[in-house]
Formats: C-alpha cells, structure tokens, sequence
C-alpha cells in the first residue's frame, strides 16, 4: 500500500508518515512493481501501535524502545506518565480555579485582570510578609472578591495575615459566608477552626445562623469561638457554652463580660447567676476554676451576684475567700 493510501486509511498524514520513514520509527518494507516503496500489513499494524502508544503521551523515541527492544517493561515508563499526567491535570484546575476568580471579580478591563492576578500571585507567596502586603494594600481601585479571601484565610496559617485576610473579607461584601459554609463541614479541624473565626467577623443572620449550628460542633474551641462571637450579638442560645468557657478557659474574661452583658435581660439574669453558681457547687477542689468563676460574677450587672460572693467571702479557699471579699466591698460601696 502506497504512502497516500495509507494516510488515508490510517489518519496518519503523509508528512507524519515520512518523518517516521526518516527516524526509523515505521519504514516501508516492500516493493511496487515499478520499484515504488509500500507498506505492508505489518508496518501498518506498526503505524496503529506507533499512534497508540503516542496517545498516552509517550515521545517518539520512547516508542521506538518500546516497539524494538524485546526486555523493555512498561511499568516504570507507565508510571512515570500517570505522574506527569496528574501533574497537568493540576495545573490545569489551578489555571481554571484562576479563571473563575478572575470573572468573579467582573475586570472591567485587561488592567483589571493584571492586577487581580497580581493579588493571586502575591496571596500565593511563601514569604507571610508579601501576602499580608497583598491584602492590605491592594492595586488601586483592585476588587477583593470574597471568595478569593474566604479561599485564602482557610489555608493561612500565619496568624497575622489571617487576621489581615479577615479584616479584607469583612469588607468585600457579599459572597463571604456562603464560601465559608462549606469549610464548616470539614473534617480538618484546623480548617474549621481558622472558618469560625473568619464568620465571627461577618455580620448578617447567615453567619449568625452558621455559628449557631458551630456550637454543636465536636470541637471545644470552635465552640468557644462561636459562643463568643453570638454572645456579643446578643445571642442567649450561646450562654452555656459560654460558661464553659469560664469554667476551662482560655477567653473567660471576654466570656464572663459578654455574660454580663446579657444578665442585664431579667429573663437570662437568673439563668446565667444559677448557671455559674451550679459550677462552683461541682468545682469544690479546682481553685483556678472558682477564681474565675468568683470574677465572671463580679461582671454580673448591679448586685444580683452580691449575696453568692458574701458566701463566698467565706470558702474554704483563701484566694477564693479574698477575692470575694474584695468584690463584696466595692459592690457595698456601690449601694
């Protein structure tokens, strides 16, 4: 069979077909009457290997020591192509990830784009001082979307620049805590955690309703953080967890504050006073928790707390008993 019917029939092109002629990789074998070369069924078969092998990604040369040498093994070879394939298909979703955000930002221009992919390039970073020069000093009139932010401050373990991509995304508008949503699903605690302190920052009844639901988490300081951040909007549902966190600390002056602040409701007033006066009845032997305990009830409004400090004012343990007794006086002098 002649070149041009073979290029026909195969898909091969001729000008493919020669340059396989002149690499050795598939030659001709026969003959034509007229002294023409042809292939024969088995250089076509060869032809069908030569571009089956091609569309796994092989090179030319590669082909050839697979097709010629009897010992060659294709496993190590295979598994070379799986990685660099793998290896493409990550680019590829980066460069897509890119493009997305990108159109979310709505460039309005070829500059507009530079700049957002400046702002990539620059969250990208390994040094923590070039990606919170990023966030916080963005390319003139550069939109944040918030996306990329909420993206950004659930992988940023440097706490500095975490705060700084908060501080952005709390000023991008909407789109914030719908991308936040999905991390608070994750079974990465260390992504759930950097996800409820970003929400904390976010106003609106959907974060709200999202920290809600994070004080059913597994994890105590998720749950800390959420109960601190619905304490200070006002929340009641956060009360006992925020007691807790009197109880085992860190946060338990922000805690017992925020507690005393929403004692100045008469309804939430009982419950919080019956709340912490319940845990130093069950901590009779931890002094460090009946300290704190003893403070949060110096935060309580007016003197609902005076009369369990005038007992307290006597416990058995003397920093308790000192501490009280100091809290009793300036709530006297008060009245």
């Amino acid at each position: 069979m002649l070149i041009s019917e073979v290029a026909r029939r195969s898909g091969v092109s001729a000008r493919m077909l020669r340059h396989y002629d002149s690499l050795g990789l598939v030659s001709p074998t026969g003959r034509t009457v007229g002294g023409y070369r042809e292939y024969s069924a088995e250089d076509i078969r060869r032809i069908f290997h030569v571009e089956g092998l091609r569309s796994l990604g092989l090179s030319l040369r590669q082909i050839g020591s697979a097709l010629d040498d009897p010992g060659f093994t294709p496993s190590a070879l295979v598994g070379d192509l799986i990685r660099k394939a793998e290896e493409r298909l990550n680019r590829e979703q980066e460069l897509l990830e890119r493009l997305r955000t990108v159109e979310t930002a709505e460039p309005s221009s070829w500059q507009d784009v530079a700049r957002i992919v400046e702002l990539l390039h620059g969250l990208a970073s390994p040094s923590a001082a070039r990606r919170q020069q990023a966030v916080l000093a963005p390319a003139e009139d550069l939109p944040m979307p918030a996306e990329l932010l909420a993206e950004a401050v659930l992988i940023e373990s440097d706490p500095n620049v975490a705060g700084a991509l908060r501080w952005a995304l709390t000023r991008a508008g909407g789109g914030g805590v719908a991308s936040l949503i999905p991390a608070m699903s994750s079974e990465n605690i260390a992504i759930r955690r950097r996800a409820v302190l970003a929400l904390a920052e976010l106003p609106g009844d959907e974060a709200t309703a999202v920290l809600t639901d994070a004080l059913e988490d597994t994890d105590t300081t998720i749950r800390r953080h959420a109960a601190l951040a619905l304490g200070a909007r006002g929340v009641t549902r956060a009360v006992p967890t925020l007691v807790d966190t009197v109880v085992e600390g860190p946060n338990d002056v922000e805690a017992a504050e925020i507690l005393g602040t929403l004692a100045h409701d008469a309804e939430w007033a009982d419950r919080i006073m019956s709340a912490v006066v319940d845990e130093l009845a069950t901590h009779t032997a931890d002094s460090a928790v009946r300290m704190r305990l003893t403070q949060a009830l110096a935060e309580m409004p007016g003197t609902i707390a005076l009369t369990p400090l005038r007992q307290l004012a006597h416990d058995d343990d003397r920093a308790v008993a000192l501490m009280a007794s100091a809290l009793v006086k300036l709530l006297e002098e008060r009245l």
